[in-house]
């Protein structure tokens, strides 16, 4: 499939592992240029020498972050496409049990960083004539999801700051979609599935058992189906759809 996105000028954040990581190569394997910044050094540096522009950043500091996107967008001659993609998990606890500094923290990388991300971006975006940006939401963004609070009112929030978004920025063509990803194959959520179990008392394979059951596919999705869904929005064949909320997700039903 022909995207148009051969010389597109992307910016991952959170893109040097883990689904990031997943969605600057599939950027690359369509001709795009694409820089990524990352928390963890150690990521940044196993980059090494394969076209990715990689630089340590914490979205959680606003200016590092503005100066990032900036400098990465200058070098790459403009920016086409943003993939607020930085996130954590938050704490897993019962409402009345977690500690307030944790919940601004989880909201801070989770939502806010999207809001200062897209801010730096868009003057460069403004310039591009295939303007995009993806905002990284999640499952637990259309449902309640008990002992995970912090995490899911942030990824509530990114839809209505990316449907917002649409509404704003479509007359100057710049358009907006959100990602709904669902049970992810991978470390990160065996590690969520793992504290909710523990939490309650169960075994590991009994918690992941009835998670997957709230899916219609009763399966994880990978990496790489979310990168193809990023991939296809940015791209030429994706550019009337803005302001949608796209799940990911195996048809999930619930989180448990």
């Amino acid at each position: 499939m022909e995207t148009g996105l051969d010389g597109a000028r992307v910016i991952v954040t959170a893109g040097a592992a883990g689904i990031g990581r997943e969605i600057a190569r599939a950027f690359r394997e369509e001709g795009a240029r694409v820089a990524v910044c990352d928390i963890d050094a150690g990521a940044v540096a196993a980059i090494g020498d394969d076209g990715i522009r990689a630089e340590v950043c914490d979205v959680s500091d606003r200016a590092a972050l503005r100066a990032f996107i900036g400098n990465a967008a200058r070098a790459m001659g403009g920016l086409d496409c943003l993939v607020n993609n930085a996130g954590i998990a938050g704490p897993t606890a019962r409402v009345e049990d977690i500690d307030a500094g944790d919940w601004d923290a989880c909201l801070d990388i989770c939502l806010t960083a999207q809001f200062v991300g897209t801010q730096a971006a868009l003057p460069f975006l403004r310039e591009s004539a295939n303007a995009s940006i993806v905002n990284l939401s999640s499952a637990a963004g259309k449902h309640g999801f008990a002992m995970r609070t912090p995490y899911a009112a942030a990824k509530w929030g990114v839809i209505g700051f990316t449907k917002s978004l649409s509404v704003e920025l479509g007359p100057e063509g710049i358009r907006a979609n959100a990602i709904l990803p669902g049970l992810v194959a991978g470390d990160r959520i065996r590690r969520v599935i793992e504290a909710k179990a523990q939490r309650q008392g169960r075994a590991f394979a009994e918690a992941e058992a009835d998670a997957l059951s709230m899916t219609a596919l009763r399966s994880y999705v990978t990496q790489r189906q979310i990168a193809d869904q990023i991939v296809f929005l940015a791209s030429e064949r994706g550019r009337t759809i803005s302001g949608q909320a796209v799940s990911v997700c195996a048809d999930i039903q619930a989180l448990l």
